[in-house]
């Protein structure tokens, strides 16, 4: 069967129709965190980036407040320069328990992982549309990924809100993975999609 042939579902028995349809529904929630984790890891890449400019700038402040308090204002620049030690001090203690650079990293891994996931639920998808395998050694693959997607998902670092709400815009909005049929199909490759599936 030809990659770019549309496949009539219709003519699948049931045992079949039943396995594509739950793996595809396992393909698109392992697509839809595979993005969230992808966003949380760009949030804290992007935060961390901040929170070290931001310790630069406070240190160069600290240093001219000081420099300020010896060579002319003594009161003003210690009062600025203590100002802007407590400021600095708090964002080090922050980030001595919040270590964002190695969340960002964590979420980075867990993407990377989760993306194998994915690219093993759809070749395991093209494999029983072109019945190049078995519906016992499909359950079994099955089975056998949703062993190692369990052992991600209980080493995978909490997500935030916000990585939701952009992986939603990303998914939803700008299409770039999503969980209706159609959408799904938009993913998968042609032989792989459902015609005539209701949304």
């Amino acid at each position: 069967m030809a990659l770019n042939a549309p496949v009539n579902h219709d003519k699948l028995d049931d045992t079949k129709s039943v396995l594509i349809f739950q793996i595809r529904e396992l393909y698109g929630r392992v697509a839809y965190t595979h993005k969230v984790h992808e966003k949380c890891a760009d949030i804290y890449h992007r935060n961390f980036r901040r929170i070290k400019i931001a310790q630069i700038i406070l240190s160069a402040l600290i240093t001219g407040s000081f420099l300020l308090a010896v060579l002319g204002d003594g009161k003003t620049g210690t009062i600025v320069g203590a100002a802007i030690s407590t400021l600095l001090l708090g964002i080090n203690v922050y980030l001595k328990d919040y270590d964002l650079g190695e969340l960002s990293q964590k979420h980075i891994n867990i993407a990377a992982r989760l993306w194998t996931i994915r690219e093993s639920y759809l070749s395991l998808l093209t494999d029983l549309t072109t019945e190049n395998i078995s519906y016992d050694d499909a359950r079994r693959k099955r089975d056998d990924i949703q062993e190692q997607l369990s052992s991600i998902y209980y080493n995978a670092p909490r997500t935030i809100d916000k990585a939701y709400k952009l992986a939603q815009k990303a998914l939803k909005i700008d299409a770039e993975m999503t969980f209706s049929g159609e959408e799904i199909n938009n993913l998968l490759p042609e032989a792989l999609r459902i015609h005539g599936e209701e949304e």
